[in-house]
């Protein structure tokens, strides 16, 4: 099983969404959606989804955002592997440009990027992320919105980097990646017994 966690703005319906659906059947791939502009109540969102998968080890596969949700809540869930696409792992530094600019959601919801908001992505962090979660990485140099070395940099000593010279943040070598995910689940299709676990932040 892969769950897809999709970046800001965007939705579980989204087009990487649907061609991973495509690409990796018969595994199912699960897109939840969740609102990725407000940190506390997206991480309560999917720890919950994640939480009624019950014994299941799913993959996890984040985009932008979702791939910023996704690091965090590796290390409160049990996963088989965490994929991340042009991640967003400092949203902080990301955000700031931005702040006052008003965007909008998949849904049609209006929210203005705020110091508040921007803050309150802080706590989902993760300072050190060379703890043993195995990660792999697809980073596009040519991301226009996120610089890939601040990601190469976090993982270089821990995860498997996989990087592409071009592209940019709405990554084009999905098809490179999903015949990685494969292999991976391939190898990982019988779920284990092992609960998925999630705890709340403190």
């Amino acid at each position: 099983m892969l769950v897809y966690l999709h970046g800001l703005n965007s939705s579980g319906q989204s087009a990487k969404a649907r061609i991973l659906r495509e690409r990796l059947s018969p595994h199912p791939v699960l897109a939840p959606d969740y609102p990725a502009h407000q940190p506390a109540a997206a991480v309560q969102r999917l720890g919950d989804f994640f939480a009624d998968l019950g014994p299941v080890r799913p993959a996890v596969i984040g985009s932008s955002m979702g791939g910023f949700y996704g690091q965090w809540l590796a290390r409160r869930c049990v996963f088989s592997h965490v994929f991340l696409i042009n991640p967003a792992l400092t949203p902080w530094d990301l955000l700031l440009p931005h702040c006052g600019e008003t965007m909008t959601t998949a849904q049609g919801e209006s929210y203005q990027i705020t110091a508040d908001l921007i803050e309150a992505t802080r706590p989902y962090g993760i300072a050190n992320p060379c703890d043993g979660v195995p990660t792999t990485l697809f980073l596009d140099r040519g991301d226009e919105v996120i610089d890939y070395r601040i990601a190469r940099a976090c993982y270089l000593d821990c995860g498997r980097l996989m990087m592409w010279d071009g592209g940019d943040h709405a990554f084009q070598h999905l098809d490179a990646a999903i015949k990685v995910i494969r292999d991976h689940l391939d190898g990982t299709r019988h779920p284990s017994s092992l609960p998925a676990m999630w705890k709340p932040p403190t």
